[in-house]
């Protein structure tokens, strides 16, 4: 039945993008009020689209849960669970804080922005962003079921990891506990392939509704912006994730993209890090042949706090809005847009938008103008599909080097015992 997932996957969700381009556009050339228009886009591919969506989220909060509790009380060594959360929380900031250097890098070489002119800025209204201490105090639950109740994913997998290592220590009861998760665990799988039938329909509804309203234009107003994320996304997956794979694991770097081409796609049409979790875990198992334990803990994590593409688009975006308004930013002030963007990465949801919240913070921090952010946010639903696409991608990166390292941890410790004279 896996095989059967995979096998056109790719080539599907292609032809459905493909096909929604072609369709989208050609929808946008007809007038705003024109019955077939608004029968189509309204009526119907935005009501497909708005579904499928809802289905792909209904499975996040019990998938993201029940693999967690799986894959922690599937270690029995504890120390290796402590061991896996250190070297995947480090690579996950490390990945992020090289994100938005380059983006900065390559900005302000590029000088984007200058000439730029403000308009429509009173139409933007500044988000709330938390405080240090509100994102720290809202990573622990104080109702589990409450936060699974409202999607807190921070907060679920705080709860995951405590429940997970609490059966590992209950002992003959923790095992039978343990079972009735490995169960569900093979159900919700079932659940993930049987969804993902439809999602070639979903995804040509959602991005041809998108075209069908906005068009290419919006594009052309800010070229220069635009490309520049684009680019620099593109460095990040090519460099930085390639890099990691040449030195810290056993696959070759096209074969990665190979194997991640369906799942990056997937990720790209619903924009939406969260959404994308149950093909991007079903892509590490079965395609980068990824143990559970490892699936289980990296893959959701990553989803919450391993936001490259957020944070490319943030640096980018704090040089662009920097240059249209003439401000000089000093040298201080760029090391501190990279630990702001780094650290409001961990606090970031993986739903479509919620980067422009994270860069309101950044902006703040640094002195720039918040209201900035209206020049911007015209093309941000584009950007937010790429920028998805390479947040998945640097997760299951991680999770191959997490995989890597304890494969040769495990190797040593078998080779140093083999060594070791039987008395």
């Amino acid at each position: 039945m896996h095989e059967n997932f995979h096998k056109g996957f790719a080539i599907n969700i292609t032809l459905a993008m493909l096909f929604a381009l072609v369709v989208g556009f050609l929808l946008f050339l007809f007038p705003e009020d024109d019955f077939v228009k608004i029968l189509l886009v309204d009526d119907l591919f935005d009501l497909v689209g708005k579904i499928f969506i809802i289905l792909i989220k209904m499975m996040v909060v019990p998938i993201v849960f029940v693999s967690l509790v799986c894959g922690v009380s599937s270690l029995t060594d504890t120390k290796r669970l402590g061991k896996m959360s250190i070297l995947t929380i480090f690579l996950y900031l490390a990945t992020t804080a090289c994100a938005i250097t380059l983006a900065l890098t390559i900005a302000t070489s590029l000088d984007i922005g200058k000439g730029v002119g403000m308009t429509n800025m009173a139409s933007f209204v500044k988000p709330i962003a938390p405080t240090y201490s509100e994102v720290v105090l809202n990573l622990f639950p104080d109702n589990p079921f409450k936060a699974l109740v409202n999607g807190e994913m921070l907060q679920i997998i705080i709860f995951s990891l405590i429940l997970g290592g609490a059966i590992v220590a209950s002992g003959d009861s923790g095992k039978r506990v343990a079972g009735g998760f490995q169960d569900m665990n093979r159900v919700m799988i079932n659940l993930v392939l049987l969804i993902m039938r439809f999602a070639p329909l979903g995804v040509f509804c959602l991005l041809a509704a998108m075209i069908a309203k906005s068009g290419f234009n919006l594009i052309a107003e800010l070229f220069g912006y635009f490309f520049t994320v684009l680019l620099v996304l593109f460095i990040q997956l090519i460099v930085t994730y390639g890099i990691m794979l040449l030195f810290f694991t056993n696959i070759t770097f096209h074969s990665f993209l190979k194997k991640m081409s369906s799942a990056m796609l997937f990720a790209f049409s619903v924009s939406s890090s969260n959404a994308s979790i149950p093909v991007v875990m079903q892509t590490a198992r079965d395609k980068l042949n990824l143990s559970e334990s490892v699936v289980s803990f990296v893959i959701p994590l990553g989803s919450t706090i391993n936001m490259d593409g957020t944070a490319i688009m943030q640096g980018v975006a704090t040089v662009f809005i920097a240059n249209a308004y003439n401000i000089d930013i000093t040298l201080s002030g760029y090391i501190s847009v990279v630990l702001m963007a780094t650290i409001a990465s961990i606090g970031t949801a993986g739903v479509p938008g919620v980067g422009l919240v994270t860069l309101a913070m950044v902006l703040s921090h640094v002195g720039l103008p918040v209201e900035g952010i209206a020049m911007i946010i015209a093309v941000d639903r584009i950007l937010d599909m790429a920028r998805t696409a390479i947040n998945i991608t640097g997760d299951c990166t991680v999770a191959c080097v997490v995989e890597n390292f304890f494969q040769k941890t495990r190797a040593k410790a078998i080779a140093k015992d083999e060594s070791i004279p039987q008395a």
